[in-house]
């Protein structure tokens, strides 16, 4: 069987930034093993699976270990592939998923989705987790899978060398955040990194479901409900953040890089 493939650098300001996702759209659902296989044989953070037409799709991420049940970047490069090569007149998407349905719109010349808020509830520091990162911890936060850590600065959040390994079994959580507020005058209110080695995902280049997480407690940090929040990976990428109610409206740029078949 034939498969088109794309692959899409989300929340890109330039080639070669953003985080890379790969899209496969399907007729049909292939059976769970098989895109799991194709996700490790991409080796990409995610890969997008989505069945569907006029406008309503089912979709799927997978990491190259496990699949995910919330994604934005490859949420982001499923609707730019979308909009560009199946659907290029249509202004909305509803995406059904494992989170709900995911709306995502045209807006000049980003992309806007729709996503749930995951407020985090202040908890304990784990044991060692201020060695493992070598910086003073501020203040920490459990949002289901993540663990949100506030450091002191940009700085630091840039700096930061994590012992990978303490953040795989030692956290009691599968992802790792880490945030602080943005320097005066970069333009951005707030940065952050990504590590989830136990995904498979030592440095996620830029993660747009972490801002489910992020969007609302900097709300309540800055008083404000709109962000330009920038990830401080090698790659790095940006992601405007306007939080409303219990959602949270996250966009970006996506920037095509690769488009081919895939046989199976």
């Amino acid at each position: 069987m034939d498969l088109p493939l794309y692959q899409i650098d989300a929340f890109a300001d330039e080639p070669f930034t953003g985080n890379p996702a790969a899209v496969c759209p399907l007729p049909v659902w292939l059976d769970d093993q098989t895109m799991q296989s194709i996700a490790l044989e991409n080796n990409l953070s995610e890969t997008a699976f989505f069945v569907g037409g006029d406008g309503a799709y089912g979709l799927r991420w997978f990491t190259p270990e496990s699949e995910m049940n919330l994604c934005g970047h490859a949420t982001l490069a499923s609707a730019y592939v979308i909009f560009t090569h199946l659907e290029p007149a249509a202004e909305a998407l509803t995406f059904s998923t494992k989170s709900g349905d995911l709306v995502v719109r045209r807006d000049g010349g980003r992309l806007v989705m729709d996503f749930p808020v995951a407020p985090g509830v202040p908890c304990a520091t784990p044991n060692g987790l201020g060695e493992a990162l070598g910086a003073t911890v501020i203040e920490v936060l459990s949002a289901g899978r993540d663990l949100m850590v506030r450091l002191d600065s940009a700085a630091t959040v840039r700096d930061l060398d994590p012992n990978l390994d303490f953040i795989s079994h030692g956290i009691g959580h599968r992802c790792l955040i880490v945030t602080a507020p943005g320097d005066a005058g970069s333009g951005y209110d707030f940065v952050s990194r990504f590590f989830a080695p136990g995904e498979g995902i030592s440095e996620d280049p830029v993660t747009g479901s972490a801002h489910c997480v992020l969007a609302p407690y900097w709300a309540g940090e800055l008083g404000k409900n709109i962000f330009v929040a920038r990830q401080l990976s090698a790659r790095g990428g940006t992601v405007h953040c306007g939080l409303q109610g219990d959602r949270v409206m996250l966009s970006g740029n996506a920037i095509p890089y690769l488009q081919g078949t895939i046989s199976i």
